[in-house]
Formats: structure tokens, C-alpha cells, sequence
């Protein structure tokens, strides 16, 4: 072992025990301001838990793993409601999902889809960047944001390397719009789908309320892009100018190529069967008498199952490979978690802190608020532990004052707060990663900030005044 590998396994060792040593002290703090022991284990873990994903984020499953075993073991949660808090229904909806998008990405459909918004744009400049803004936007709410990010990424990438332009700013807007576009129907962020399933609104819901919110923050996103990337349109302008006809032909041609034809159609067809009854799920739950989001759920688990069936020598590799599994266990976690503060009365308690405000301010206050805390909250944490802490305050909320748009602030909240740090979402934190990978720059905090905060604020400022309107304030 060299000196700097010791060195640094020491380091590492100081900020464990730091970390350790901080949060029992926190763990006493609590126990001071609550008096109730099980409230104070489930708030410091949590926060542990939390903390621990920004500052070891390669150890957060592991870190999620000995939380659980120390509220089991205390007796602050029972095995029951832990099983029951991991919300399994958003764990099998996603699975389903994934499958069935893991297909689609072995046939070839993004890079196509892709490639023919390039073509639409005659490799324009500013065409071109409202078109990749859009498809980013788009395949975050048709598939989820973690695919989007990742093709999106690498198209930005190969154009930027053929073209010999820059990516960082580029990227940095692909991000911006795909956490919008994650916000516009139930499939484009984990959020969305723990939201619909603990409040009942339904895809539908999504269209109507969720996407034209949406729809004008991404409008504002580009005009914003345009007058940010005003400098970089010029050169990039330049360099198309000085490539020739048949190399653009060409990047798009090598963008379209289809290996599997009947692989690329059958994997549409598949796709677009799941979104076309995802939309209309709710009219057949009624129909059948079912309970809510049932076949959400099961419309998922079919595709996936029909999908597994047809290609039945890749069906294990669609599973193994193609499932985020580490990300999946990660979520279980975080949710039992987030439910230990529900199963001790700690969100009971914030809740009916929350409920006073809108007893003696009105309505409005608490939707801003809601909306404001969750968009900063997530700012400082991944938007998903943000929203699944929420959850259970969320609920006690709408059942006590009745207002359902509630939940839209929160949607709103998570996917716009995302936007303003580096960490806000797990489409940042890839992207970045990416770049750092392939382009070895490594963003700062100050650099993201000249857009990310803007990218993030007009968004919640477009919501909060929507959300007004919707209540009639």
C-alpha cells in the first residue's frame, strides 16, 4: 500500500467518525426538543440518512441498511409497518417501467428520436438548441428523467466533438429541461409516481394541471437558454458553417441506424400500448370497480411481462441490467425511513403546524409555502427524500382543509427545486458525472448557479401563480 493510499483511507475514517459523532449529538438534541426517544431516533436517522447521501454518496445504500436496523432494534418502527412505508407499489411501477424502457433504449428509439429533431433543424443554432431543449423535455416525461439525461447527454457529447464546440453550458440546459419536462405526466420522475399513488390523481390529472405549468416554465427555459447561450450560438454557427453537407449527413445517418427493425417496431408498438392505457387507466379502474392506480401498476407490470415474453433470450439481461436495482433498494429504504417519522407522529406534528398558518392565513400562504420549502429543500437534497418526507404531511393536509393542489405544489416544488444546485436531482448529478467522466471538467457550485438558479426560480414563480389560479386566490 502507497503513502497516499493509507493517507486517504485515514481521511476517510476522520470523516465516518465525524459524521458518526455529529448526528448522535444531533440524535440528543432532538431527544431534548421532543422528549419521546423513538421521535428522536426516527428525526436523526432520517437526517442521517440524508446527510449521508450528499456526503457519501457512494455508501448510501449502506448507510439507508444500518439506519433501518437501528429503528427496528430500538423498537421505533415495527417490521410491519417497515415492509408497509417501502411502498413497494412505486417500486414494482418502476421496475415495470424500466424493462420495458431498457428494450426500447437495446432497439435504438432515442437515438432516432434524436436524430430526426436534429434533421428538423437543418443544424440551425438556435432551432437547433430549442429542439434538443424539447426533446429533453419530452422524453423525461415519456420515459423518466434518468434515460432522458443519459441520451440526451451523449448527443450533446458527439455533437459537441464533432463540431468542436464546448458542452458544459449546453449540458447544463439539457439538465434544466428535463427536471421541467420530469414534471409534466406520471412517468417523468419517481416523485410524480409516488405522488400519484398516495394522493390518487391519476395520469389524466397530470395532463391537465401538471403539463401547460410545465409547458410555459420550459417556454421561459428557452427563452432563457437563447439570451444565456447567445455567445456560443455565434461559434457554433461558425463551426457548422465550416463542415460540409455529407459530414452533418453522416453524424445523422450513424444517429439512425437501425440494427433490429423488428425489435425498434415491436418495442414502439409495446411502448406506446402502456402510455396509450396509462392515460386511460382511471375510466377502466372505475369501470371494473378497482381501487385507485391499481392498473397503473399492473399496465407497467403487463408491458414488462409482454415485453420479457417476446424477447425472451435477453429477458433476464432486461432485468439484471436494465433494472436500477441499487437505486430501487435505495428507495425502499428511504422510504421506510421517511414513514418512521409518519409511524412516531413526528409529520402529524408538522402537519398541524402547517394546518394553523393556513387556519389564519388563508390557503394561499400554505401552498406558497409548500411549494417554496419543497423547491429548497430540494435544492439541498435529491428532490425524491424531499418528497417522500412530505408525503404523510401532505395527506393529513388535504384531508383537513380539502385542497387538492396541495400536491401540485409539492410536484412542483421537487422537480422545479431541483434545478438550482448540482444535487437537486439525480438527472444532475449523471450529467455532471458524465462530463467529468468524458470531458473531465468538474463543475462548481458558483458556476451552476449563474443559471441553475434562474433555471429553478422563474419555474417556481410560474407555479406558485398558477397554483393561485387554480384555487380561485
Amino acid at each position: 500500500m502507497s503513502e497516499f493510499e493509507g493517507s486517504s483511507r485515514d481521511t476517510s475514517s476522520l470523516s465516518i467518525i465525524i459524521y458518526a459523532v455529529l448526528h448522535i449529538a444531533l440524535g440528543f438534541f432532538f431527544y431534548h426538543l421532543l422528549e419521546n426517544v423513538h421521535q428522536a431516533l426516527a428525526a436523526g436517522i432520517f437526517i442521517a440518512l440524508v446527510s449521508g447521501t450528499l456526503v457519501f454518496w457512494k455508501f448510501r445504500v449502506a448507510i439507508a441498511f444500518i439506519g433501518i436496523v437501528i429503528l427496528l432494534v430500538t423498537g421505533t418502527i415495527d417490521l410491519k409497518h417497515t415492509v408497509k412505508f417501502m411502498n413497494l407499489d412505486v417500486i414494482l411501477f418502476l421496475i415495470g417501467m424500466m424493462i420495458i424502457v431498457g428494450l426500447l433504449r437495446k432497439s435504438g428509439f432515442f437515438r432516432w428520436f434524436l436524430a430526426k429533431g436534429l434533421e428538423v433543424s437543418r443544424f440551425k443554432p438556435h432551432l437547433l438548441l430549442v429542439i434538443i431543449v424539447l426533446l429533453s423535455a419530452t422524453m423525461a416525461a415519456l420515459v423518466d428523467e434518468v434515460t432522458s439525461i443519459l441520451f440526451t447527454t451523449a448527443l450533446v457529447l458527439d455533437f459537441s466533438d464533432f463540431f468542436e464546440v464546448k458542452a458544459v453550458r449546453l449540458t447544463m440546459i439539457v439538465v434544466i429541461a428535463t427536471n421541467i419536462g420530469s414534471s409534466w405526466t406520471v412517468l417523468g420522475n419517481p416523485i410524480g409516481i409516488l405522488i400519484a399513488l398516495r394522493s390518487g390523481l391519476t395520469f389524466g390529472d397530470f395532463l391537465k394541471n401538471s403539463l401547460p405549468v410545465g409547458v410555459i416554465s420550459l417556454i421561459s427555459i428557452i427563452i432563457l437558454a437563447l439570451w444565456w447561450m447567445k455567445r456560443d450560438m455565434k461559434y457554433f454557427k461558425m463551426r457548422i458553417d465550416k463542415s460540409s453537407g455529407a459530414e452533418r449527413h453522416e453524424f445523422l445517418k450513424k444517429l439512425k441506424t437501425i440494427d433490429n427493425k423488428k425489435c425498434f417496431t415491436g418495442s414502439t408498438i409495446i411502448f406506446v400500448f402502456v402510455i396509450v392505457f396509462l392515460a386511460v387507466h382511471h375510466r377502466f379502474e372505475i369501470l371494473l370497480g378497482l381501487e385507485p392506480n391499481t392498473l397503473l401498476v399492473a399496465t407497467s407490470l403487463l408491458g414488462a411481462g409482454i415485453t420479457m415474453l417476446w424477447q425472451r433470450e435477453m429477458a433476464r439481461e432486461l432485468v439484471m441490467k436494465d433494472v436500477d436495482w441499487w437505486t430501487l433498494v435505495f428507495f425502499m429504504f428511504l422510504f421506510a425511513k421517511a414513514g418512521a417519522l409518519e409511524y412516531t407522529g413526528i409529520t402529524t406534528l408538522i402537519a398541524k403546524q402547517l394546518y394553523l398558518v393556513s387556519s389564519t392565513s388563508g390557503i394561499w400562504v400554505l401552498l406558497i409555502l409548500i411549494l417554496w420549502v419543497a423547491a429548497f429543500s430540494s435544492a439541498a437534497a435529491d428532490n425524491v427524500v424531499v418528497v417522500a418526507t412530505f408525503i404523510p404531511v401532505l395527506q393529513f393536509l388535504t384531508a383537513e382543509t380539502g385542497v387538492s393542489e396541495l400536491w401540485w405544489a409539492l410536484l412542483f416544488g421537487g422537480c422545479y427545486g431541483g434545478n438550482m444546485t448540482m444535487v437537486g436531482s439525480t438527472a444532475n448529478i449523471i450529467a455532471l458525472g458524465i462530463l467529468e467522466d468524458k470531458k473531465d471538467y468538474h463543475m462548481t457550485l458558483r458556476y451552476w448557479m449563474r443559471i441553475g438558479l434562474a433555471g429553478s426560480l422563474i419555474p417556481m414563480v410560474i407555479g406558485t401563480i398558477a397554483l393561485l389560479i387554480m384555487t380561485h386566490v
